[in-house]
């Protein structure tokens, strides 16, 4: 069935970086929507079916504001009902210069929106009978190799489900203003010479790795480049014809510009195809969603099983080891295959948040209720995912399918609960994660203070002060109640999580944050203590990258004075000596806060020191 638009309704158009930025800034950028969709945010068109014209002046509303907050110059979405785009609309222009208007046509990069076609191209080999998910990606890819002997057992399924215990994101020419190729080979070759960071399947931590692999597994299996293969067996036959992957220049006003400040900058090109290079409209996502929905099949074609698209949408961590948060649903390509915005009003939506370093975008599809949304903006800091939960909340409202919006969760404080002097102090000490270690300290056994490493000023910061615990078993702070904290033991590891009402305000999210750092086993050995206080400078990027011309150049490696023995990266990442020139990943904290870590390997050229970290050459500046 065709999807059909409304012809007479028309279509209408409507932070300064810092010079010298380190990977841990432009990781925290890269991944700023990474699972952004229910975080907080500042709140936030023209044609579509009169009866949602409520959520149609809603959501032009908050998408302005967002534009506004987040200075992304163009903004664009679509709404799918049934088979009906009911609203496609853009916002602002395509850059500052040219004031050309953004046109539903103008294209955004997704971003880890790519994720759910690379999902699919699997299903769609599996229905083939050339991939089994439960296999070993060793089956397909024989020269596959990691230092740790349990590469073997990753399957293809960990690949997808973020289960694989691979390191994180490879970094090198990932995000240039140049089409780089090679990227998906070089990782597989960067894989042979670290370590995994988990055993394969015990939990499910954000992985970008793992989709890249997938290019490598369809190469092999169908002799294709991986974005030949999504081209011919899904965008095409879908009649995506504004959809492709950043091979080559896009005509000149066909996309929405990137800034870094108030400089417009030209074509983004993403390496990582298959985990984050789709560049589309949400016009043409619609037709993507309105085959999820109905099965696999559009206009009477299928494009993959129905057991295929079920299997994508289906929680894939429930089972496993590490699992602090039963509440997120994993998906195949997915974030979450039951987001709790939606679950809370009793819809099943699949939802999935992209991010590059111009673009933010977040993509739902309802699977029963018959609807999908893709919002998409030119900023980074661009906030889609509340905006897009609220625009279906309020279409399934006008439309009938929902009586009222869920009501917001109570605010209030409970009542303080007892603990002993000797369980608080257990709490206290230092946690790491992948980007901003934290410090737990406590002026009496009872309070608890939370303080976070300020890497531009070199010192703790505080980030919740006089947190107590309450009767609901978490940790408030009167002065600062809108987020709470908890500890819990799992594996053997202490960790840090936190909990904050979604922008909504009718759900709360719970994350895992950090992983408490237990004494160092030993000091660090002399030839890495004769490397602390050193800084490092980028050497190997291509002149075209996009963090280069964002001012990524150095990291540091020191040691903190409350954590000895472990070596701490970039003001970000605590690891252990493995050897004299070779040191290790030391945190396992699933979800997000236990991503793109690095395995730091130093090596001689020319009489001179490198360290080697996630793809990046660093040679020592002092």
């Amino acid at each position: 069935m065709h999807l059909q638009t409304p012809a007479h309704l028309p279509v209408a158009a409507d932070p300064i970086h810092p010079q010298t930025t380190s990977r841990r800034d432009w990781l925290a950028w890269a991944s700023t929507t990474a699972l952004a969709p229910l975080l907080p945010a500042c709140g936030g068109g023209n044609n579509a079916a009169p009866h949602l014209s409520a959520t149609m002046a809603w959501g032009r509303h908050e998408i302005r504001q967002a534009m506004q907050t987040s200075q992304a110059r163009a903004a664009s979405i679509a709404l799918l009902q049934g088979d009906r785009l009911v609203w496609q609309e853009a916002f602002g222009v395509v850059d500052d210069s040219s004031r050309a208007t953004a046109t539903t046509d103008t294209r955004f990069n997704v971003g880890s929106v790519s994720k759910v076609l690379a999902a699919l191209a699997v299903m769609i080999l599996v229905d083939r009978r050339l991939v089994e998910l439960d296999a070993p990606v060793a089956r397909y890819l024989p020269q596959f190799t990691m230092l740790s002997p349990g590469y073997r057992d990753i399957t293809v399924r960990h690949l997808l489900s973020h289960a694989s215990g691979l390191p994180g994101t490879h970094t090198h020419n990932m995000f240039a203003l140049a089409p780089l190729p090679g990227y998906a080979a070089e990782l597989e070759t960067a894989l042979a010479d670290v370590h995994l960071k988990h055993v394969p399947g015990a939990m499910a931590v954000y992985c970008n790795d793992g989709f890249t692999l997938v290019e490598r597994i369809v190469l092999a299996i169908t002799g294709q480049p991986y974005p030949t293969f999504v081209q011919s067996a899904i965008l095409n036959p879908l009649g995506m014809a504004r959809s492709g992957y950043t091979l080559q220049p896009l005509p000149a006003g066909s996309f929405a510009h990137g800034y870094i400040g108030d400089v417009r900058q030209g074509q983004e090109f993403v390496m990582g195809y298959a985990t984050g290079g789709l560049c589309t409209t949400p016009g043409d996502m619609m037709k993507l969603a309105a085959m999820l929905m109905r099965g696999g099949e559009l206009d009477g074609q299928r494009i993959v099983s129905k057991e295929g698209v079920t299997e994508m949408g289906s929680a894939q961590n429930q089972g496993m080891r590490l699992n602090l948060t039963p509440e997120w649903h994993w998906g195949l390509g997915w974030d979450s295959t039951q987001h709790p915005g939606l679950d809370a009003a009793g819809v099943v939506a699949w939802q999935k948040s992209g991010g590059t370093m111009f673009y933010s975008s977040d993509f739902y599809v309802l699977p029963q209720a018959g609807m999908a949304v893709l919002l998409t903006g030119s900023a980074p800091g661009f906030k889609p995912g509340p905006i897009a939960e609220g625009v279906l909340l309020r279409a399934l409202q006008e439309t009938g399918k929902l009586r009222a919006l869920p009501p917001n969760v109570s605010a209030a404080i409970p009542a303080q609960a007892t603990i002993s002097s000797a369980a608080v102090d257990a709490l206290l000490g230092i946690y790491g994660n992948y980007a901003q270690p934290i410090k737990a300290a406590s002026p009496d056994s009872q309070q608890v203070d939370l303080s976070e490493w300020s890497a531009k000023r070199q010192r703790w910061e505080h980030l919740s002060i006089g947190l107590r615990l309450r009767s609901d078993g978490w940790w408030w702070s009167d002065a600062q109640p809108g987020k709470q904290y908890r500890w819990e033991l799992a594996e053997g590891r202490r960790y840090l999580m936190s909990r904050e009402l979604a922008t909504s305000g009718h759900y709360r999210i719970t994350m895992p944050i950090a992983q408490q750092m237990p004494p160092a086993p030993a000091p660090l050995p002399a030839p890495w203590s004769a490397r602390l206080g050193s800084t490092w400078q980028l050497i190997n990027e291509a002149p075209e990258s996009i963090p280069l011309a964002m001012g990524v150049g150095e990291s540091s490696l020191k040691e903190l004075q409350e954590l000895p023995g472990y070596l701490f990266w970039d003001d970000s990442q605590f690891l252990l000596p493995m050897s004299a020139d070779r040191a290790g990943m030391t945190v396992q904290v699933p979800l997000n806060a236990g991503r793109d870590l690095v395995e730091l390997v130093v090596q001689t050229r020319d009489k001179e020191e490198q360290i080697h970290a996630a793809g990046w050459v660093y040679r020592r500046k002092s």
